[in-house]
């Protein structure tokens, strides 16, 4: 077991002891930190990020060779922490002597430190996490609606810390994703991060309203190896929005019947699969159009469509102009 005591609102504090603990490399910046490790102890990373409005970010994405327990230290009645794994799990406690609690790959939770100090992170050793961590502090920001509104629904009136586990949820780990694979620098990396840290803020409020009021989704038979399939199968479309992705070949490809595909897709992303697949391909289009020099019949074919008349119809649709006029527009407002 490895055992690490550090005090999370110091960045610098926290990411050297860790670095004291599992060694590798630690690159710190102003507004982030993260550990590289290729060791005997484990291999993969631990970043941070510190945003405005008293928002952290704490990402795990790492096989470890041992347990690892990381206590937090927390300000009582003032974070709110919303922890989300894409792979794996992790394991939460608010004392040594506490309940301990799995959050299993594409779970959510909210947790709110009410009466115990710290929280108690646990990573199994010989499994690949991938977790996120995001701490609102809602004592910095007084007159932020984002503080004001988490105080008020996981803080006020408590007298028991808070903890609340959610059902299965993968759009929050696609926008985890985005999160992960921004390369930008600079003020550009910032509004990016900021963007996509508020959007996951929303999904996760969103998703737990509708989960304490029990109308998450619609009742599904799924099981947990089924949704595992059905985010396999999210992630290949998303990396490969360009192959001819019949039904019956992604059935093949994870081994689910057809209806259950389907099922799996409603229930994780309100779409039918040739739904899903059209919205990747219109995003991926819109992305092209932006950042390279592509002519839209290249983009068309390049993404998948076969019919340039059906793309132009379907993109207007979703940006209200043509996708000529939008690559114009884009142009226009670079020069």
């Amino acid at each position: 077991m490895i055992t690490i005591e550090s005090k999370v609102n110091d960045l610098y504090s926290f990411f050297d002891t860790l670095q004291s603990k599992v060694g590798g490399t630690l690159e710190k910046g102003t507004t982030e930190c993260q550990l590289k490790i290729k060791n005997s102890l484990a291999n993969g990373s631990i970043r941070s990020i510190i945003l405005e409005d008293g928002i952290t970010v704490l990402e795990f994405d790492i096989i470890a060779n041992e347990n690892i327990e990381i206590t937090i230290d927390a300000l009582l009645a003032a974070h709110v922490n919303f922890m989300y794994c894409s792979k794996g799990k992790i394991s939460h406690n608010f004392d040594k002597n506490g309940t301990t609690n799995s959050i299993d790959a594409f779970q959510t939770s909210i947790v709110a430190n009410i009466k115990s100090d710290q929280n108690i992170i646990q990573i199994e050793k010989d499994v690949e996490t991938v977790a996120t961590l995001i701490s609102v502090n809602t004592q910095i920001s007084q007159n932020s609606q984002w503080s004001s509104s988490l105080k008020e629904a996981f803080i006020a009136d408590k007298t028991d810390d808070y903890l609340y586990i959610g059902s299965y949820n993968l759009k929050i780990a696609e926008s985890i994703k985005q999160l992960q694979s921004i390369h930008q620098e600079g003020l550009v990396r910032e509004l990016l991060t900021k963007g996509i840290v508020n959007v996951i803020l929303a999904l996760e409020i969103d998703h737990h309203n509708k989960d304490i009021k029990n109308l998450e989704m619609e009742p599904t038979s799924l099981t947990k190896m089924e949704i595992n399939s059905i985010a396999t199968l999210t992630e290949y479309i998303n990396e490969f929005p360009d192959l001819d992705h019949k039904v019956e070949n992604l059935s093949d490809r994870v081994g689910l019947s057809a209806a259950k595909l389907q099922e799996g897709f409603k229930f994780q992303h309100g779409l039918t699969v040739c739904e899903y697949i059209r919205s990747v391909r219109l995003t991926k289009s819109e992305d092209l159009i932006v950042n390279t020099d592509l002519n839209i019949s290249e983009i068309v074919y390049s993404v998948g469509f076969t019919s340039r008349s059906y793309f132009s119809k379907i993109f207007k649709e979703r940006y209200d102009c043509t996708p000529s006029d939008y690559k114009k527009n884009k142009l226009a407002v670079s020069a």
